[in-house]
């Protein structure tokens, strides 16, 4: 399937720009197993890579000009987006274009001999479901480029590339880890990343040699207090670390919580914007979820996948009710899963919609998924697209 759809990403770029494409690109959505609002906080995630993927067939071009045109369309009814390299600007209102052109901003910024290029995409990432379509555009265009320019960029300086053309260019406050998980996960495995040094280990994740499965549930709503939120809880842990005397989270153990919580306990406590975190919750919430991560790490290690659950389940308690950035369809989502039998259940992603993880016993999946969406129904949500998580490839060139 990779192959048919990498020659019919060729064909198309072949229709658009009329010459065949240097070479064809791959990056992946991912999910995070554990370790939510962390990487911003120089904490641990997990993530893996979906064998979802945005493709990129791309062409260098010599007057500096980039040229970017979307398969689904969204490029403004599948016309070529323009844009002149000594033109690019930071913040500029480029729509879905902006993430690519912040690449190659990036890249330029950084002192790299990138010129102008082509660029067809075709995806298969669920946009708006919380599953990183941004970081893999993102990731499969400094891949095409590194590639295209003979840059020779390890994959973590493709991520720190990407990272910085979103932060950046484009505005959003993101972490490090969709664009790591894109850039360098492997198949068969979770990508274990201390998001301070970028320190990083492949751990085996065998669901299905284990008769287990991972379902990712996509409940197809985003709602808007997403837009600002982010923002939000990222300045709130900033403002704690600045209160603990610390860099960053990170640096607050979990035997020192208790202390910590206390000596917040006369600061002030004002909610952020549709009733955020105050600063004693989201610190608890990031020390939790640390450890968190240990957990699943250290029960991966000793063989037993399924000792997992009840950690997936208390993150997402942690994500709802300290950190606050679930939402209904989500809650609705791990409590069906729960109900009918599932080993764990969590949202995954930023929040405030998108999608939840659930581990389940493989012959018990198609009844769990059945629950979920009978109680999507009964709560008069539009119906949830669930598909299996499989641990997949991060980037790599096709043709």
């Amino acid at each position: 399937m990779t192959d048919q759809r990498a020659r019919h990403t060729a064909e198309r770029f072949r229709e658009v720009y009329g010459a065949a494409p240097a070479g064809v690109w791959a990056a992946p959505g991912r999910v995070n197993l554990i370790g939510e609002h962390t990487d911003y906080n120089d904490g641990f995630v997990m993530p893996l890579a979906l064998p979802h993927t945005i493709l990129a067939a791309a062409s260098p071009r010599t007057d500096g000009v980039l040229r970017v045109h979307s398969g689904d369309g969204s490029s403004g009814g599948g016309q070529i987006a323009e844009l002149r390299l000594d033109a690019l600007r930071p913040a500029s209102d480029g729509g879905w274009a902006a993430y690519p052109a912040g690449v190659v901003w990036a890249m330029r910024e950084a002192g790299l001999p990138v010129g102008g290029a082509d660029l067809h995409y075709d995806s298969t990432v669920p946009v708006g479901a919380g599953l990183s379509s941004s970081a893999a555009l993102e990731v499969v265009t400094a891949l095409a480029l590194d590639d295209l320019y003979g840059l020779g960029l390890t994959r973590q300086r493709l991520a720190r590339l990407a990272q910085r053309a979103e932060n950046a260019f484009v505005g959003v406050p993101c972490g490090i880890m969709d664009q790591t998980a894109a850039a360098c996960c492997t198949e068969g495995h979770a990508l274990f990343l201390d998001t301070r040094d970028l320190s990083q280990r492949q751990v085996p994740f065998d669901l299905a040699g284990r008769g287990l499965r991972l379902l990712v549930v996509d409940t197809r709503v985003k709602h808007e207090l997403g837009d600002g939120a982010y923002a939000q809880r990222r300045a709130m842990c900033e403002h704690g670390a600045r209160a603990l005397g610390v860099h960053a989270l990170r640096d607050v153990q979990y035997a020192q919580l208790p202390a910590a919580l206390g000596s917040l306990a006369a600061a002030p406590q004002d909610a952020g914007p549709g009733g955020g975190p105050d600063v004693r919750a989201a610190v608890r919430h990031v020390v939790t979820e640390n450890r968190r991560v240990e957990d699943v790490i250290a029960r991966l290690d000793a063989g037993d996948p399924r000792a997992i659950g009840p950690l997936l389940t208390d993150g997402h308690a942690s994500l709802r009710d300290d950190f606050r950035v679930s939402c209904a369809e989500l809650d609705l989502a791990v409590a069906a899963a729960g109900a009918a039998g599932a080993l764990g259940a969590r949202m995954t992603g930023g929040g405030f919609g998108g999608s939840a993880v659930v581990l389940v016993e493989e012959a018990a999946a198609d009844a769990v998924a059945g629950r979920i969406v009978q109680a999507f129904a009964a709560a008069g949500y539009a119906r949830p697209r669930i598909f299996p998580a499989v641990p997949s490839a991060g980037a790599r060139r096709l043709v």
